[in-house]
């Protein structure tokens, strides 16, 4: 009789536990919109949250200690012109969140240190560039102010928020609608899924595609696609019989996966949230009732299940709190914010310890909120790890600065050695300066949209063939 060995993991014992009552988030009319995204950001300070509004798009930020029933009245941030479809906190400034909207626009709002007195309708900036709405923001993990932005005209945009300008256009890459972008570990690619069944690799700062594998998933329904910490890129989808999947691929050789997982045949998006400092993957599905969790390490099958939380009502959305909002005292190695039709629960993960001393192994130093690199390093070539801190004695929330935009183009402005009082002349070259860059940027976009216009031509004319 052969003795089955299971394998050995800190992590095989995790359990998920969801909070009483009095520590959910009630009476909020979370968004009805049909769209994949999780619709909801956390960080250590704030829980934001897309929810219903008449007459154009709104999301509510709340303190994390502001638990109970929330106010009919309470204030949101509430901009956009039409409903929200994404947002995301800035890892570098917890006071800042961006959020994009089927009115075509992505805005950048400063939150007040104690949360919303007043609704919030003028953001620090917004970012026009988009012909369709946007579905997807995510910021640079080690830049400050860099930010992606992806919309329904498969254009992939990324900005310097400091200036308010695109400084990257990724065109022509995808045919079809984008349903997932996400940053490698220090910023220098993005891995994207496509409505086409590609999965591709790209390099935004070369413009250039270095890998993509078609038909990463054969199923019609929405992937996922995420890059790890050592690079390889973990997807979700579905089969052609419409099983969900999910699978691990190496972008150099990405003929074929390194793991396939067949789940369920449950027709939700899955969601994917990943901790790299722990290696582990938690999938939440869009209509689901539970979470489940895999721990992804270099021995085969690669990818191990480790358990699954269940609840009984099915999840409208989920919130993924980043490891230095987590309570380190209690062993929590997880905490999601799941999204029902009414309210917002937290469900905190954790691993049993008798100990109550820190536990160095399940909290590596994790990444700070301390950036890397300026946007303008990062644009011009060079590249930054995370910024790691120690958890040892609970993060110590920093002061945050505010988030200045100057409308110019910085990059083109060397700083004077002296300090001396322009002159006439002076302040008149200057203005011309700002004068031709203006014309030079509405040049490239008159050429941008002639080129677009150009295009649809030709399909049209395909079509009327």
């Amino acid at each position: 009789m052969i003795r089955r060995v299971v394998r050995q993991s800190k992590f095989r014992h995790v359990f998920g536990q969801a909070v009483k009552n009095d520590q959910c988030y009630d009476d909020i009319r979370v968004s009805r919109v049909t769209w994949d995204s999780a619709f909801c950001a956390v960080n250590p300070k704030f829980v934001a949250i897309i929810v219903e509004a008449s007459g154009g798009g709104a999301f509510l930020v709340l303190p994390l200690q502001k638990t109970g029933r929330i106010d009919k009245a309470y204030p949101t941030v509430c901009g956009h012109t039409g409903p929200v479809l994404d947002i995301d906190w800035c890892p570098h400034n917890d006071h800042v969140i961006a959020s994009g909207s089927e009115d075509c626009t992505v805005m950048v709002w400063q939150i007040p240190e104690n949360g919303l007195a007043a609704p919030l309708s003028e953001p620090v900036v917004v970012l026009e560039g988009h012909s369709k709405r946007v579905g997807i923001v995510t910021w640079h993990p080690t830049a400050r102010n860099v930010l992606l932005s992806a919309g329904c005209d498969n254009l992939v945009i990324i900005w310097n928020v400091a200036t308010g300008e695109a400084l990257i256009n990724l065109e022509d890459m995808h045919p079809d609608v984008i349903f997932s972008v996400c940053w490698s570990r220090n910023g220098s690619l993005i891995c994207t899924a496509c409505k086409d069944k590609k999965v591709r690799v790209i390099d935004p700062r070369k413009g250039k595609i270095i890998a993509e594998k078609d038909k990463a998933h054969e199923g019609a329904r929405p992937m996922r696609a995420i890059f790890l910490a050592d690079g390889n890129i973990f997807t979700t989808g579905f089969s052609r019989m419409s099983e969900r999947q999910l699978a691990l691929w190496n972008p150099k050789n990405m003929e074929d996966p390194i793991s396939v997982h067949e789940m369920d045949t449950s027709n939700g998006v899955l969601l994917p949230f990943y901790d790299p400092d722990t290696n582990v993957v938690y999938l939440c599905g869009k209509g689901d009732s539970s979470i489940r969790y895999f721990e992804i390490t270099d021995e085969a099958p690669f990818v191990h299940y480790l358990n699954t939380f269940s609840s009984k009502e099915p999840q409208r959305g989920m919130g993924y709190m980043p490891k230095r909002g987590l309570d380190v005292n209690k062993c929590e190695i997880a905490r999601f914010y799941k999204l029902h039709e009414r309210k917002c629960e937290p469900i905190i993960m954790t691993v049993p310890r008798k100990s109550d001393l820190f536990q160095d192994d399940l909290y590596p130093d994790t990444a700070g909120p301390d950036p890397a690199l300026e946007a303008e390093e990062w644009f011009e070539g060079k590249n930054g790890e995370p910024i790691l801190i120690s958890l040892k004695h609970g993060y110590v929330q920093g002061k945050n600065r505010d988030l200045k935009v100057v409308k110019k183009n910085l990059l083109d402005n060397k700083a004077p050695k002296k300090v001396e009082e322009p002159s006439k002349d002076d302040k008149n070259e200057v203005k011309l300066e700002e004068l031709l860059r203006e014309v030079k940027s509405i040049r490239d976009l008159v050429t941008l949209q002639d080129r677009r216009i150009t295009k649809l031509e030709e399909r049209l004319a395909k079509v009327g063939i």
